[in-house]
């Protein structure tokens, strides 16, 4: 399997992290990932499938959370490049001293999960050919599940 196959939902990145790990400075979920989407693009590697949503949906909620601009989390990753230390220095000089991830960290995980969010997930689950997975029960978990994560 390479790292990027065609799914569903278009290109699919494999080497991408889960929006379930998180961040070993912050304990934030999905930070991993959104730096990790953020070092692609930066690139000219992530595919138009993931465009839509980059800057947009969890990145653009976690960033609301932190009370912080997209465009400012993509700038601190370019000027840090690939040096982890340096990164996670300025991420937590842009972000408050408490990020409150515990708070987060909930509300990603139960997204979906309300009525309304049940019906979109359900959509987004036919759309993929998984309409009748009792088990993908979170956005998150159909990321996991689209990138192969969740068999």
């Amino acid at each position: 399997m390479s790292n990027e196959d065609l799914g569903p939902t278009g290109a699919i990145c494999r080497d991408l992290p889960s929006a379930y790990l998180p961040h070993a400075a912050t304990g934030l979920l999905h930070l991993p990932r959104f730096v990790a989407k953020i070092r692609k693009d930066l690139k000219g590697e992530l595919p138009a499938s993931y465009q839509r949503n980059f800057c947009r949906g969890f990145d653009r909620f976690l960033c609301l959370h932190l009370g912080v601009d997209p465009e400012a989390v993509v700038g601190i990753v370019k000027e840090a490049g690939d040096d982890d230390a340096e990164l996670d220095r300025r991420l937590l000089e842009l972000f408050p001293a408490d990020v409150r991830a515990a708070k987060w960290n909930r509300e990603l995980v139960q997204k979906g999960m309300s009525e309304m969010g049940r019906e979109a997930l359900q959509q987004a689950k036919e759309k993929m050919g998984a309409g009748d997975r009792e088990d993908l029960i979170s956005f998150a978990d159909m990321i996991d599940f689209d990138e192969g994560r969740i068999s």
